[in-house]
């Protein structure tokens, strides 16, 4: 069975696309969200999480993961960041474009460098943030040769409908030993391809568990919360239970904002075998259109 991490899009920056999100932050002034991400951090702690996902496009969540660890002196702790993307919101909600993808060599220097002047040798995996056929990361020999020099496992996460095509291609060119893909009860086709990386040795980190929100007690998706009622557990909790039980995963990341949600999250891990949930995927094609229609808040 999979572990519980936690992602910390939603927490580092004052806005993502996860229905409501903006009403999960008592404050948006910096320093209030440090210590809103320290609590919940410490909850996350408190119920045995280890693993706490980050990126440098994820506004602060570096420093607020760093000052966290400095504060409390953890040392058990696993981190994962991404490099890729360029947090471009300047702190609001409200911006035309919240980050810009840019893959290039100098781009991955710049921001490893960023990534190791705040977490130091307690960034354990290094990530290219969505990872695409077209963005051409895969075929860039110099970038490939760069990051297989860090000295740090490398990983990757991918996005969109052709997640499995990305995932079979990163494995081939054999430095990928991480990859993180969205995998959901709506969303389910890299199962395979991330069933392939792992009997390669890889490790498998789901992301997007409860589908930016759709699959918790704040979605809409049809006869969810009736599943779940009929589960004798919440939504968010039986979304990431089904994804726990997954095979081919070793992490399922959750994208909790509150300590009250990170709790309910935890009761993932007591959730027991659960037949019927495929009737609620649908095709990837359709799950991406969807999911692009969301509002950052």
């Amino acid at each position: 069975m999979a572990v519980l991490g936690l992602g910390l899009a939603a927490l580092g920056r004052p806005g993502y696309m996860t229905l409501q999100h903006s009403g999960d932050l008592p404050s948006t002034e910096p320093r209030a969200m440090e210590l809103h991400a320290h609590e919940v951090f410490d909850a996350a702690y408190a119920g045995g999480v280890r693993h706490f996902d980050a990126a440098r496009s994820y506004g602060k969540s570096e420093n607020f993961l760093a000052s966290w660890l400095d504060a409390r002196g953890h040392r058990d702790v696993f981190i994962s960041s991404k490099w890729g993307y360029r947090y471009t919101a300047g702190w609001r909600t409200d911006a035309e474009v919240h980050e810009v993808k840019d893959h290039s060599l100098s781009h991955l220097e710049s921001q490893w460098a960023e990534s190791r002047a705040l977490l130091g040798e307690r960034l354990h995996v290094h990530q290219v943030h969505s990872a695409t056929l077209e963005s051409g990361v895969l075929k860039d020999r110099a970038v490939l040769d760069r990051l297989a020099s860090l000295g740090v496992p490398v990983g990757l996460s991918v996005t969109g409908p052709r997640q499995g095509d990305v995932i079979d291609a990163a494995m081939e060119t054999g430095i990928f030993t991480w990859v993180q893909a969205t995998w959901n009860v709506r969303e389910t086709s890299a199962g395979p391809a991330l069933a392939r990386a792992k009997a390669r040795g890889a490790h498998t980190i789901a992301k997007e568990g409860m589908a930016n929100g759709l699959l918790s007690s704040r979605g809409d998706v049809v006869g969810w919360k009736e599943f779940a009622h009929q589960q004798a557990t919440t939504p968010d909790a039986l979304a990431l239970g089904i994804a726990l039980q997954q095979p081919f995963l070793d992490v399922v990341l959750s994208g909790a904002a509150t300590v009250a949600q990170l709790e309910s999250n935890l009761r993932a891990r007591n959730v027991g075998a659960v037949d019927g949930w495929e009737a609620f995927s649908v095709p990837p094609e359709r799950y991406w259109a969807e999911r692009s229609k969301l509002r950052w808040t």
